[in-house]
């Protein structure tokens, strides 16, 4: 009987403990609620399929952005080298014939506005007037025209991922964040150690977004950079060749034509 009276005492004592102190046994519940990996992967895996694929949109759009920027790099400096060779050759004391002779085999810029100028010559049969000129003019500026649209192919791309990445992780920090509140309104408590983790997978979006969108709008800015100076060479390259169809005609006084052969 008194071990019956014991046990009902301790029973009570502890009922009176864990009611004047409830958040020892919440705390134990929110214990069990929290995730076990709080790591960046950890919370990727334990996101809504939603935000999940946020995620997985934000690094393939990173890994294009890195892609591109790779790529146009090397294209650039391949071409602003060649064209700097070109210049530095129109800019010597030589002549249409023997530039056209030297990239006869090449594909590069300005050794398609090197092309361009003598087919024009030699469609003109080598009559040198102002109609001539406005014709050289136009053929070497669509020709830059061209190349430029060439160099520039890829960085639309990089553009648009710079402008939207943000609001895309913006988006799945707002569904993260609402399914949060639902899990809120399910457990019917707002002690932050059970929202929390929720909160930190949505917020994680927005930093993928950014981490995405920052080394874009550098890398665009950049190319741009480069792209811009590399029309001015070929700006430079055509008004060489301009000067270069100038001189031969008044060294020589002979039609363009047949010193173009």
């Amino acid at each position: 009987m008194n071990g019956s009276r014991s046990y009902f005492l301790r029973a009570a004592i502890a009922v009176a403990a864990l009611t004047a102190q409830p958040g020892i046994a919440f705390a134990a519940t929110a214990e069990g609620l929290l995730p076990s990996n709080l790591s960046p992967w950890g919370m990727f895996q334990s996101a809504d399929i939603v935000v999940k694929t946020v995620m997985i949109g934000l690094a393939i759009a990173s890994l294009m952005t890195w892609t591109v920027w790779l790529a146009k790099t090397i294209e650039l400096n391949r071409e602003t080298r060649l064209a700097k060779q070109r210049l530095d050759m129109l800019e010597s004391d030589t002549t249409l014939r023997q530039v056209e002779r030297e990239s006869a085999d090449a594909r590069d810029a300005v050794a398609q506005l090197i092309h361009t100028a003598v087919r024009e010559t030699e469609l003109s049969h080598g009559i040198f007037d102002d109609g001539f000129k406005e014709r050289i003019a136009l053929r070497l500026e669509r020709v830059e025209g061209a190349m430029a649209r060439k160099i520039a192919r890829g960085t639309g791309i990089v553009a648009t991922i710079g402008s939207t990445s943000p609001f895309i992780g913006l988006f799945g920090t707002v569904w993260g964040i609402m399914n949060a509140f639902i899990g809120i309104s399910e457990t019917k408590t707002t002690n932050l150690a059970v929202v929390a983790p929720g909160i930190a997978e949505a917020l994680l979006a927005t930093a993928l977004g950014l981490v995405a969108a920052i080394p874009a709008v550098m890398i665009y800015n950049a190319l741009v950079r480069s792209i811009t100076g590399y029309r001015a060479l070929l700006g430079d390259a055509s008004a060489q060749v301009m000067l270069l169809i100038s001189r031969d005609h008044s060294r020589r006084g002979m039609p363009l034509a047949r010193a173009a052969e």
